[in-house]
């Protein structure tokens, strides 16, 4: 198990998080991670560990996830995820930060950027946001077919093999059926069911689902500056949000720019990956889409 801080908020809430790359205190931008539905901080670590040796990286554990806490009464909403990721920040006290978020970690990275906007409670934010990475995530609730998709409970006591079964039915949608059917995956996809049995309790589950499907950006988007630079990354064969999203963050997002495909530096192969992105590609090719994304400065509008 490797070493971890907590925050404790006032609520009681207690968010467990790591600073990677802390030899790099000063030098550049720190880049935030923002993980989706399921995820706990750790899953990241195969990119997050490259990146953090050009600048120091945050993880961070959900409410109610991994090493995280929740009080039983948790409202549990994008906003108050949001307000967890804001608190976070200003504990480390940084001035500047890039911001990644994935699935459901994008939509709360927008909320996020959307909190000095607030309806009823504006909260500025005490730092800048240099950088966006909006990576297979939603600005509006999903439609049917697409979100999350959690199996039934079986009829019966819950014996291991009946538990193992439900987390492999849970799995398909993040992925696309030929990568799930491959014959060189299916070491992992065991690798994933075992990562599901630690740190992720179906009660949290749920109330990410429900969080996800209940919040509204309508007319938020307009209020985000040019200042800050949008990239965003989403797979063609992604189950889980649509990728028509895509083209609907650069109508809401119209600087925003879509990640390069082909064969130079800070580029992808190809769209052609799932929802579950991190398991597509070399962790080298990631970490360098983010290194030539964060050296970016100049405003340019994203072309498809």
């Amino acid at each position: 198990m490797k070493a971890y801080s907590i925050l404790q908020l006032p609520d009681g809430t207690k968010l467990a998080y790591e600073v990677l790359g802390s030899d790099h205190k000063g030098a550049s931008v720190p880049f935030v991670y923002v993980g989706g539905m399921t995820t706990c901080r750790g899953d990241s670590e195969k990119v997050s560990s490259l990146v953090a040796k050009h600048r120091q990286v945050l993880i961070y554990d959900h409410r109610g996830m991994g090493d995280s806490r929740a009080r039983e009464d948790d409202p549990f909403t994008i906003e108050t995820l949001a307000r967890d990721l804001l608190a976070l920040i200003q504990h480390l006290r940084w001035s500047e930060v890039a911001l990644c978020g994935h699935s459901m970690g994008g939509i709360v990275v927008q909320s996020l950027l959307f909190l000095p906007f607030h309806r009823t409670n504006p909260t500025p934010l005490p730092f800048r946001v240099t950088h966006v990475v909006l990576v297979c995530t939603s600005f509006r609730p999903n439609p049917e077919p697409y979100g999350l998709k959690l199996p039934k409970r079986p009829k019966g006591p819950l014996t291991p093999e009946i538990i193992r079964e439900t987390v492999r039915l849970s799995l398909p949608p993040a992925f696309d059926p030929e990568w799930f059917a491959s014959e060189g995956n299916q070491k992992r996809i065991e690798e994933l069911i075992d990562r599901a049995f630690t740190g992720r309790p179906v009660k949290t589950l749920l109330q990410q689902k429900r969080a996800a499907s209940q919040y509204d950006f309508t007319g938020f988007h307009s209020h985000l500056s040019p200042d800050t630079q949008f990239m965003i990354i989403h797979g063609e064969l992604d189950q889980v949000a649509p990728f028509t999203n895509l083209q609907g963050f650069l109508t809401r997002i119209p600087w925003a720019r879509v990640v390069p495909v082909g064969g130079g530096p800070g580029s992808l192969p190809t769209l052609r990956f799932g929802h579950d992105w991190i398991e597509y590609f070399d962790p080298q090719v990631w970490c360098g889409v983010f290194e030539a994304f964060l050296q970016t400065r100049r405003k340019e509008k994203a072309v498809l």
